[in-house]
């Protein structure tokens, strides 16, 4: 049995907090992470974090907790969404930050797709990301990637492009910037034309109300 947690959508007073985001986005999400935190902070920043263990760290007994992580999410995001929505949509995992050539390639956000329905819904890795980056909870903040970057990397799988989607969900963990999901909406939009498109996010970044802190996503 899985407890519903609502969707809570961007909107005037949370979206400055993600500044590539327009008011035309249609973004939702389930939980807030809190930044400058660590795993201990709140079951959210633990499940995040969870989420993020690295592949090439899967010989660890810790690393089953990532496992744990992905069924939560995608049973939750599952649960909270119209299940009439889920049906005709086309579900378009965010590419994580290495290519899948190397060791921490990770597919949570396919596995998290999949999940959210029995029988599994129409998930498709519709963008493929050329080259590895850093991973934004790990950049330094003039090194983190831009929109600019992500869309010279990223290129529309036309091997599983078809049939056109009749409406398309782009599924993250964490809403920061909004910098992947831009790369992803412009990069869609250009291949798919009049097709609806929302964002859905396991989470959305809050900063803490100590100013002085710093680190971490």
């Amino acid at each position: 049995m899985v407890d519903v947690v609502r969707l809570s959508q961007i909107d005037e007073t949370s979206r400055g907090d993600h500044y590539h985001l327009t008011a035309e986005d249609r973004c939702y999400y389930l939980y807030e992470y809190t930044s400058h935190r660590d795993y201990s902070f709140s079951a959210t920043n633990q499940l995040i974090s969870n989420l993020k263990k690295k592949p090439s760290q899967a010989d660890q007994p810790h690393y089953w907790y990532k496992g744990q992580a992905i069924g939560t999410c995608g049973r939750a995001l599952g649960a909270a969404l119209n299940p009439a929505w889920l049906g005709i949509a086309t579900l378009v995992p965010v590419p994580g930050s290495k290519a899948t050539d190397h060791p921490d390639y990770d597919d949570r956000m396919e596995r998290i797709c999949r999940l959210m329905r029995q029988p599994a819904p129409d998930v498709r890795a519709l963008v493929r990301q050329a080259a590895s980056t850093t991973a934004s909870h790990e950049a330094g903040q003039g090194d983190r990637v831009t929109v600019e970057d992500l869309l010279d990397l990223y290129a529309i799988d036309e091997t599983i492009a078809a049939p056109a989607p009749q409406t398309i969900g782009i599924v993250d963990d964490v809403l920061t910037a909004g910098t992947h999901y831009r790369a992803m909406h412009t990069a869609l939009a250009a291949r798919f034309p009049n097709v609806p498109i929302i964002g859905l996010f396991v989470a959305r970044r809050v900063f803490p109300d100590d100013p002085l802190a710093f680190g971490g996503l």
